[in-house]
């Protein structure tokens, strides 16, 4: 008889042990799932606001370098009316000779 109330008393320390456990996996698991969950959330959160500074770095990107292609035509403008104009007065300085 004694071995049998020892026993009851392993099966519910065992018992109680397995219901602790599975209750802190539990625990853990709902922890997990909450968390992946915020991660999930914040990324895409970010994710979004990125897009949207990459979009506008693109924009900017292009307006700068439709810009920058401007100036080069309008410096080469410039520098052709010089050189036409230089070589007027060049020719006009040695044909005198």
């Amino acid at each position: 008889m004694a071995r049998k109330i020892t026993d009851l008393k392993i099966n519910e320390g065992l018992n109680k042990g397995l219901d602790t456990a599975k209750e802190a996996a539990k625990n853990a698991n709902d922890f997990v799932y909450e968390t992946s969950e915020d991660v999930v959330e914040f990324t895409v959160k970010r994710g979004a606001e990125w897009q949207n500074v990459t979009e506008k770095a693109i924009k900017g990107g292009l307006k700068l370098a439709a810009n920058q292609q401007d100036l080069v035509f309008d410096t080469l403008e410039v520098i052709k009316g010089q050189i036409i104009g230089g070589s007027k007065r060049f020719r006009a300085l040695f044909s005198k000779n």
